[in-house]
């Protein structure tokens, strides 16, 4: 059976599919993992962990399918990471992580009054943020300069793949527009200034679109692999975008929420707009443009209750269902690691308010899924009066799973959002991706994988939703300050 191999590595676990040419899913494995918090505001990854379980999950999915003809891989990943390597691509320092890592707030602040936001947001598209990746590799410079003294080469999950599986060394365009600030969204190319200034002495990889082959599979990979040696390998991508892919969600008037660890949402526009509290970026595809943004918490916020309470998501999904639209009387502020859009506020902290002693576990259950949705409100809100046209919403990501979760955030948004068959997410897209790299019959994803099911808003519950998100706004303008005071004594902890 021919088939192609999409693997995605993210936040929590790796995972991993081999699709058949129709798009059916005729195996699949996942290898869970932890990140790694050595200070307040760091989160950090062992690349290691990202090649030895492509071995791991590859390993899985031949053994479920020993008739499996691989004849293409996707790979994928969260981000933007920042992997510094040194000439002989050995990892001088652990991955620093995308938005949800926030430490380098001083190297951003120095660095927008260096190059001014006018001229960034210019040239780069967005502002600087605990998002772009090019903080991060000052930071670096400026606290571990025997590190960065080493430093040669920069990847991201994904590119280190590509590197481990054929020894190019590249980064697709979607993952350098978020290298804010040494990409340029509008020649799409490096800003060969700014990064002599940001980034001296790393080597400037290679860019690619997401879907191009970045080369094949070496002797070394394969006898590492069991995967044969010259297979094709794409570039891959960020697993958001990659995301989108899976589902459709890359056309102009698209929007797509990966429900997931954290919340991500991705809208595709044919012009580059900016906004200072979203992400602009450069599209999973030739002519694409994004706005983008993330909630640091969702899936991370329920997991939280989960083993705080010692129960499990049915019972809470349940008793969360019961509590009724308001949780009777709670509200949540989700910023339980700082938040990214549209506060870009890496000091905001979570607040539960309207606590009492007869409130139970599916209350908050339920305050935090109407928390996660607020926040998605909030985000749409921003995208659209930054001028991105929203024609349909297109559901993903782990969370998909949980009826409850998604009727809320059509509640709450007042938009019907459509979920396709399969909602695997990163590593489908991978493949899909890797199938039409070497087809000359190219395939829609909608023939792969057909919207099943719409989410519309409940009428009844808008009064009440548009009551609550306003007083969602309101608690964090009101309590900002109080949040700061906290995070400062954190900070000094």
């Amino acid at each position: 059976m021919r088939v192609t191999l999409g693997f995605d590595v993210g936040t929590s676990s790796s995972k991993g599919v081999l699709v058949a040419p129709d798009g059916t899913i005729v195996a699949q494995a996942t290898v869970a993992h932890e990140v790694s918090r050595p200070a307040l505001g760091h989160v950090e990854h062992d690349p290691a962990v990202w090649w030895n379980e492509f071995i791991d999950v590859t390993a899985q999915l031949k053994a479920q399918r020993p008739d499996a003809e691989v004849t293409a891989v996707g790979v994928s990943g969260m981000g933007p990471c920042v992997l510094l390597t040194d000439a002989d691509d050995v990892p001088v320092r652990p991955a620093i992580l995308y938005g949800v890592d926030m430490r380098a707030i001083e190297q951003i602040e120095r660095m927008t009054a260096e190059l001014g936001v006018d001229a960034i947001t210019a040239t780069a598209g967005s502002t600087l943020t605990t998002q772009a990746a090019g903080p991060k590799i000052v930071w670096v410079a400026d606290n571990e300069p025997e590190v960065y003294a080493r430093a040669r080469r920069l990847f991201m999950p994904s590119s280190w793949l590509a590197r481990n599986l054929t020894g190019a060394y590249v980064l697709d365009h979607h993952s350098a527009s978020q290298s804010t600030p040494l990409y340029d969204v509008t020649t799409q190319q490096w800003h060969d200034a700014w990064w002599q200034r940001y980034a001296p002495g790393i080597e400037q990889p290679q860019l690619v679109w997401p879907g191009e082959i970045a080369g094949t599979i070496t002797a070394v990979a394969s006898a590492a692999t069991g995967l044969t040696e010259g297979t094709p390998v794409i570039a891959g991508t960020i697993d958001a975008w990659t995301e989108s892919v899976s589902v459709g969600a890359v056309d102009p008037g698209d929007l797509m929420l990966m429900y997931g660890t954290t919340m991500f949402l991705v809208a595709t526009g044919s012009e580059i707009l900016r906004t200072p509290s979203m992400w602009t970026t450069i599209g999973a595809y030739p002519g694409t443009t994004n706005l983008a943004g993330g909630l640091a918490t969702s899936g991370a916020l329920t997991a939280w209750l989960k083993d705080l309470t010692d129960t499990d998501y049915p019972a809470l999904l349940a008793e969360a269902e019961a509590a009724g639209v308001g949780g009777n009387g709670l509200l949540m502020l989700p910023y339980f690691a700082g938040e990214r859009t549209p506060i870009l506020d890496p000091d905001a902290r979570g607040v539960i308010a309207g606590l009492t002693v007869t409130h139970t576990r599916g209350d908050l259950y339920r305050a935090a899924l109407e928390a996660t949705a607020f926040g998605v409100r909030h985000n749409i809100e921003t995208v659209r009066a930054a001028g991105a046209h929203i024609e349909r919403i297109v559901a993903v990501g782990g969370g998909t799973q949980g009826q409850l979760w998604l009727q809320i955030v059509s509640d709450v948004t007042g938009l019907v959002q459509e979920v396709p068959a399969t909602t695997i997410g990163a590593s489908y897209g991978a493949a899909y991706l890797a199938a039409q790299a070497i087809s000359d019959d190219k395939q829609s994803i909608t023939d792969w994988n057909p919207v099943t099911t719409r989410i519309a808003p409940t009428p009844d519950n808008r009064a009440d939703y548009d009551d609550l998100y306003a007083h969602y706004l309101a608690l964090y303008t009101q309590t900002k300050d109080i949040q700061h005071a906290l995070a400062r004594r954190q900070h000094g902890a």
